[in-house]
């Protein structure tokens, strides 16, 4: 009887898409714009040389569902964008109580973005302390869905009181990634509680070119492709030397590719 080969395994779809915060600052301009771009052409500009960006205007302010659509039509196929949800969702002593503000965030018009729209950050402020049974509340309002187009929701936590399994369980729960923080002050939280991973860069500096040396990017690369065998990663470099994010999102884009 011959022995029928083996299947190999199905590659993984799953994608490492690297950007920056935001993609209007003054000090980009000749750096990594070419000089003379006109303001109206960053966003098409940025969104070829990176594949994702993180929208952190919303965190302040809301947009009209044209904005959104302009966003869009702006950017190529495969371009993704993460949302940074607004402040008045997560900054309040009663999260229980966010059920108002979430829906008004979440219906502005973010299903204009279709197939551009990527996870949705929920930041917490560092003084925000984990209570299990408010913080459930909180998980139990984010939808699934919304228009018919699928949500992803990351948790970014900052307080040190979240690095407990608590946390972590109902994370997996409710299939919301833990924000990864590479930063001097908030919590370092690996934990694979979703189907995809987000991560914020925080700590480049301006003596390197890429925001972090080389060997650095390496290594960052190497732990990218580590979380994208469980889902999709998405990698912004964001705050420390804001000036070297859009290189360092390059560079490493280069190595993941």
């Amino acid at each position: 009887m011959t022995k029928r080969p083996a299947k190999k395994p199905a590659k993984s779809t799953a994608r490492v898409l690297v950007g920056i915060g935001g993609w209007t600052y003054e000090p980009w301009r000749g750096l990594f714009y070419p000089k003379g771009l006109a303001q109206k052409k960053e966003l098409e500009f940025a969104s070829r040389a990176l594949t994702s960006i993180e929208i952190n205007g919303t965190y302040y302010s809301s947009f009209k569902p044209a904005t959104w659509a302009k966003w869009r039509e702006e950017t190529p196929h495969g371009f993704v964008f993460a949302v940074k949800a607004s402040r008045f969702c997560t900054n309040r002593r009663v999260l229980a109580d966010a059920g108002e503000s979430v829906m008004r965030f979440l219906t502005q018009g973010l299903t204009e973005l279709k197939d551009r729209l990527g996870p949705i950050n929920w930041q917490f402020m560092g003084t925000k302390k984990f209570d299990p049974a408010d913080f459930e509340a909180f998980l139990k309002l984010l939808p699934p869905e919304i228009g018919g187009l699928p949500l992803r929701h990351a948790l970014e936590v900052r307080s040190p009181t979240f690095q407990d399994k608590r946390f972590y369980d109902l994370a997996r729960k409710y299939n919301a990634a833990i924000v990864y923080a590479d930063d001097d002050d908030f919590p370092e939280i690996d934990e694979p509680t979703a189907d995809f991973t987000y991560a914020r860069l925080m700590r480049t500096k301006p003596t390197a070119k890429t925001g972090y040396k080389p060997a650095e990017i390496d290594a960052w690369a190497k732990r990218a492709k580590t979380w994208a065998k469980r889902g999709d990663a998405f990698v912004y470099f964001i705050s420390g030397a804001k000036e070297r994010a859009p290189a360092a999102a390059q560079a490493l884009i280069a190595r993941v590719r």
